[in-house]
């Protein structure tokens, strides 16, 4: 737990930091993020890189302190690179595209979803003939995105026998053996 709070983070250049009244403001050329951090933690900028401190070597302090350290790293890498979630549908049938925030899924309901997905969060999908359609979110806000892509798998889960449904691409699914003859 202690050693993540250890460890400094490097403010990389474009991105302004700011720690006033127990809050952390991070704006960087893709967006603006906030975080409120208890009065335990203290948070200092020295010469371009933050450092986080606790008061003592409770088990309390030592959570918190790597929690917070974890969380501001995640919005500085957000305000500067982004975060990007990639979805892919499998199943005969499943389909999904966009037009602007609203997102249509063909997911072998007798109905199409539509989502009306977050400003904050790109949505693209990748479509080609022969493959799994593909869902792209990008956003600069880590939770969001991952809030978003949770959202949208719920729809329609992997099932453990033939693997149909919506998964994240890389992600390795363990399969059931079906009934035996």
């Amino acid at each position: 737990m202690s050693r993540i709070g250890k460890n400094p983070i490097s403010l990389p250049e474009g991105v302004t930091f700011e720690y006033k009244e127990n809050v952390v403001t991070v704006k960087g050329k893709l967006g603006e993020l906030s975080q409120e951090i208890t009065d335990d933690i203290t948070v200092k900028l020295e010469d371009g890189t933050i450092v986080l401190d606790r008061p003592s070597e409770s088990k309390i302090h030592k959570a918190k302190h790597g929690l917070y350290r974890s969380l501001i790293n995640n919005m500085i890498e957000g305000v500067s690179k982004g975060w990007t979630k990639e979805l892919e549908l499998v199943g005969v049938g499943y389909r999904a595209t966009n037009q602007g925030q609203v997102l249509d899924l063909a997911l072998g309901f007798s109905h199409n979803i539509v989502l009306e997905v977050a400003p904050e969060v790109k949505v693209e999908t990748v479509v080609e003939k022969g493959k799994n359609s593909i869902i792209k979110l990008t956003s600069f806000d880590k939770q969001l995105v991952g809030a978003v892509a949770a959202k949208i798998r719920s729809l329609r889960k992997p099932e453990p026998y033939k693997g149909k449904g919506i998964k994240f691409v890389g992600e390795i699914l363990r399969k059931k053996a079906g009934k035996s003859a």
